[in-house]
Order: C-alpha cells, then structure tokens, then sequence
C-alpha cells in the first residue's frame, strides 16, 4: 500500500508498508527555488554587508542531512556549524546565492 501527501511547499510525503514495515519517502521539486537563487545570484541580491543571504536550502536537503547525521532540527537551527556545512556542500551550489566563504 503506498499513500502519498503533498504540502504546502511542494514536499510530497510517501507511505509505503512492507512486510509489516512502514518506510517514509520525502521527495520535493527544487527547480524552482535553484531558479530563484540563481536569478538572485545574478541581481546581486546577496543582503547587506553586515548580513548576507547566502543560500535558499530546501526542505528535503536539510531533512537528508539531520537524518544522515542524527542531529535533530532544533538543533540543526540553533547550531550554525550545521547550517554552514549545509550551506557550503558543493552538492548545494545551485541553491547558493551569495558564494563568499562562510
């Protein structure tokens, strides 16, 4: 039996039982938020010098990272060494809008 639900922000949620064995997919479409960093990059829409907008990460890719890393979103939020690899992952370069270093 698969069950899908779709979101507010384009994340499509994915129940799958199995052997009596309930997994969860998470998939979302992040064309358009590279899309939008990408025309922000070339504006140069980076913030100000005291604050920058560095990237716009979406849902999913920091789910990935807290669930490969066991840190929780609380903690992911509150600790900006995780944002920061987030941010700075060459995997995440298109959704990178200012590239200075961190």
């Amino acid at each position: 039996m698969t069950q899908q639900h779709k979101g507010l922000i384009d994340v499509s949620t994915t129940f799958q039982e199995q052997d009596g064995r309930l997994f969860i997919g998470r998939s979302q479409d992040c064309t358009a938020i590279a899309e939008d960093a990408k025309r922000r990059h070339n504006a140069g829409e980076f913030g100000t010098s005291e604050l920058k907008h560095a990237a716009r990460i979406p849902n999913v890719i920091v789910e990935q990272y807290c669930n490969d890393t066991g840190v929780s979103f609380e903690q992911f939020m509150a600790d900006p060494v995780h944002i920061k690899r987030v941010v700075q992952d060459p995997k995440n370069d298109a959704f990178r809008i200012w590239k200075g270093a961190l």
